[in-house]
């Protein structure tokens, strides 16, 4: 965990020369995952990607550096759902036309995205069947798949949750959009409850990932805190429709 600690740390050093100021948290990058210059070449290497040509429904993290994704999706029609800031007023769906032409920009961040999206029940979240694909941002991530965020763990919640809801599995691919000082070249092993990423997209290059370990498939309900819970309205709902709270 320290070891983890340090390594964003350094890369949170590096990121400052290349990441755009949120308008909120400056450059706090506990609070949130920058966008960066250069980040409309990550994003064209993703939608250039077969894989991500033929997806119809995704998920995509509220990270700033996935904007211009959420963007793109909105006006071709692919179906969206996105997390709002920390899970903390659960899942938005961008129903495919729903967003009105000239305002997919807008559609795209989190004010937009509750202003055009529709809150999802985890039973409206399951109507809308599997994700396609999953796409995230990270603070940092290793070149063998291991992503860090900003040290909450939300991602693999998420993941999580989506498992035991039968919307993923072991075969879907997940995309990092990153700037390449985000990348660790460090050998690092993905432990038990990490999920590990299928491609890292940079600016200047694409990284496919070997998987060689099962991503984790149930949530440990012992390791989470009530209160972390019920700051997380879809881990509240899950808990209670399965009779643990």
């Amino acid at each position: 965990m320290l070891a983890r600690r340090a390594i964003r740390e350094r890369i949170w050093s590096r990121l400052r020369d290349v990441a755009i100021p949120d308008s909120r948290f400056h450059m706090r990058f506990s609070e949130f995952i920058p966008d960066f210059v250069g980040s409309d070449a990550a994003l064209r290497r993703i939608l250039d990607d077969a894989r991500f040509g033929d997806v119809r429904h995704v998920f995509v993290t509220p990270d700033n550096s996935l904007a211009g994704l959420r963007q793109q999706l909105i006006e071709s029609g692919t179906s969206l759902v996105v997390s709002t800031h920390g899970m903390a007023r659960g899942f938005f769906w961008i129903e495919p036309g729903s967003v009105p032409r000239g305002e997919a920009r807008f559609a795209a961040w989190l004010d937009g995205l509750e202003h055009f999206g529709k809150p999802l029940s985890l039973e409206s979240l399951v109507a809308l069947g599997g994700f396609d694909a999953i796409v995230t941002g990270a603070s940092a991530v290793a070149t063998s798949g291991v992503r860090f965020g900003r040290g909450h763990g939300f991602l693999d919640l998420e993941w999580l949750l989506f498992r035991e809801l039968g919307l993923v599995d072991d075969t879907t691919p997940i995309w990092t959009l990153v700037h390449d000082v985000q990348v660790v070249e460090e050998e690092l092993f993905p432990g038990e409850r990490d999920v590990v990423l299928d491609v890292i997209a940079t600016p200047t290059r694409t990284l496919e990932i070997s998987r060689q370990t099962p991503r984790p498939a149930r949530i440990d309900w012992q390791r989470l805190m009530q209160t972390e819970i019920d700051a997380m309205p879809p881990l509240r709902e899950l808990q209670r429709a399965l009779g643990l709270a």
